[in-house]
């Protein structure tokens, strides 16, 4: 059986799949949220859940939270006399889900799909299924989790087309991505976030408000545990404000009890900046999936942390629209998560669904660019693939000489987002000999081709000598063989057919130009504008949008034949 987990920042569970749907797995105590906390005794035993969190109460420095914002990192978190990475702390939350799902279930556990943030690159995702080896279990996919979610809510709303925009706000992650359900593909047209903004960060405004009133308590005086017990305090004065507009803090510093009163628009007027990081996010992302928020359907709120008052305000005031809740935001993740391993399994009650997704980051390449006034500026970053290019994806770029006589040109193969090379990772490189001649006289086309499967293909051809040499680079979860990746990049090899060379479109752009030879004087002229519409809409490489502009295309050459 595959199980699906939402591996929390601050909560983690795990659900399976029946007949009736997708359903949570209830841990040992019963519960479905189990604390993404992890403690160590003085006999090296181990606890997880809610017994690791009340033992961080009482012995703080035996205990350590919120690492999954640490994923794929070398930071090191001590328990006592022990040292852990943030996977290896993962991999033991993980385990215990495994055990609770097994004890729930009566049978072995061996498979699971795993969530992770939208926004994690190669090295957290990376990260995440090291940590689900090495609890034992066979990751069969990563899954982000606005997918996840999506996923769980587009089979069981019942809509045949939609878009949403999944806002997963959890505990220590943000991500904002908007979705297109249609048939049975659901498109993720793009993806943005912040790795370093959750509910943890709520709280902690209330622990600065509980600060400057008693100013004279010296935070970095105080010890591990009564900073812990504050902390506590402070969740639950957040988590009061659910029902009531006035919530309060009561912190034991040493013989004395230090109370707080707080109003809700006074906490809301606190969290300010933190909101303005989260509309960030979320303009970027309408802007990379060219939409306008009017074109949005439903917002779909996941992750614990929305089901505060403030945020649900803000998101209602940001999309001037009620925000969709029908599934609890802290197990829509984990319900999605355990479709998708249905889906694995090929179950007869699921609906398949196909799932596309997209670059979180832009892949390119270094160049010299020449300016307007003839100067040179070298280590600038060419974009090949575009961020939020909805993949499997291929895309070309010619690219020249700049010296006399150059007889190599090198291909540094980079992801990122800065204009300079330098600030970009480097995933390798090819250097492919051209023969020597003036500059601007060589030139290359380099082609990208970007698989779900996070495979690479990069292709350089010398237009010249129509020599090629082609690199394959691996990404974060890669298990295929070398026959197997070898096969699925011939299977992508349409993609490198450039939309304006398909059949049906170069059929389009003949009759236009016929079209264009029959008219006469303001026709021309019309026509020549709808053929440059189209022709732009093709050099897009956007489905979505090629099939519209053919669509309107086809009805004006109609109009015009008539």
């Amino acid at each position: 059986m595959i199980i699906g987990i939402d591996l929390g920042t601050t909560n983690s569970l795990s659900a399976y799949f029946t007949e009736e749907g997708p359903k949570i797995i209830p841990n040992r105590l019963g519960k479905n949220l189990t604390p993404s906390i992890v403690s160590i005794d003085q006999e090296q035993q181990v606890y997880v859940g809610e017994l690791a969190a009340e033992r961080m109460l009482l012995y703080p420095d035996s205990a350590a939270s919120v690492f999954k914002r640490d994923m794929g990192s070398k930071k090191q978190f001590k328990l006592l006399n022990k040292t852990f990475l943030a996977e290896e702390l993962s991999s033991l939350v993980l385990r215990a889900l495994k055990e609770d799902a097994e004890a729930y279930l009566g049978e072995e556990v061996t498979e699971a799909v795993i969530s992770v943030p939208a926004y994690f690159d190669d090295a957290r995702r990376r990260a995440t299924k090291r940590a689900g080896e090495l609890a034992g279990l066979k990751v069969e996919r990563i899954i982000s989790e606005p997918t996840a979610a999506a996923i769980a809510y587009g089979l069981y709303q019942s809509q045949a087309q939609a878009r949403f925009l999944v806002f997963d706000l959890g505990g220590g992650t943000f991500d904002v991505s908007i979705l297109e359900l249609y048939d049975t593909i659901l498109e993720v047209r793009a993806v943005a976030g912040d790795n370093f903004l959750g509910g943890e960060d709520f709280t902690a405004v209330l622990e600065t408000m509980f600060f400057e009133k008693y100013y004279k308590l010296d935070r970095l005086s105080l010890d591990e545990k009564t900073l812990r017990h504050i902390h506590k305090q402070a969740e639950l004065c957040k988590l009061g404000f659910s029902d009531k507009r006035v919530s309060k803090m009561n912190c034991k510093v040493g013989e004395e009890i230090y109370e707080l009163e707080v109003e809700l628009s006074k906490y809301e007027e606190a969290c300010s900046d933190l909101l303005e990081r989260i509309r960030r996010p979320v303009k970027r992302s309408l802007s990379d999936a060219h939409i306008r928020l009017s074109d949005i359907d439903k917002v779909v709120l996941v992750g614990g942390a929305t089901k505060s008052p403030v945020i649900r305000r803000f998101v209602s005031r940001l999309f001037k629209m009620l925000p969709d809740t029908n599934i609890n935001p802290d197990e829509a993740v984990a319900l999605g998560a355990a479709v998708q391993g249905a889906m694995k399994e090929r179950k007869d009650a699921i609906k398949e669904v196909i799932l596309t997704d997209v670059c979180p980051f832009t892949l390119g390449t270094e160049v010299v660019r020449e300016w307007e006034n003839h100067e040179f500026e070298n280590g600038v970053f060419c974009p090949i693939i575009d961020r939020n290019t909805v993949i499997p994806a291929s895309r070309t770029e010619r690219l020249y000489t700049v010296r006399d006589n150059q007889d190599k040109i090198r291909i540094n193969v980079l992801q990122g987002e800065s204009r300079f090379a330098a600030n970009n990772l480097s995933l390798g490189e090819l250097l492919i000999d051209i023969p020597p001649a003036k500059a601007g006289e060589e030139s290359v086309d380099v082609t990208y081709t970007y698989d779900i499967n996070s495979i690479l293909e990069v292709e350089v051809k010398v237009i010249s000598t129509e020599q090629v040499m082609k690199k394959v680079f691996l990404g974060r979860d890669v298990d295929m063989t070398e026959e197997e990746i070898e096969e699925r990049l011939k299977t992508l090899s349409y993609l490198k057919i450039h939309p304006r060379d398909r059949e049906e479109n170069k059929y389009l752009l003949l009759r236009g130009e016929r079209v264009y030879e029959e008219s006469l004087g303001d026709d021309r002229l019309f026509v020549e504008r709808a053929i440059r519409k189209f022709e732009q809409a093709l050099n897009t490489y956007d489905q979505g949008i090629i099939e519209e502009a053919k669509e309107e295309f086809k009805k004006f050459l109609e109009m015009m034949e008539e």
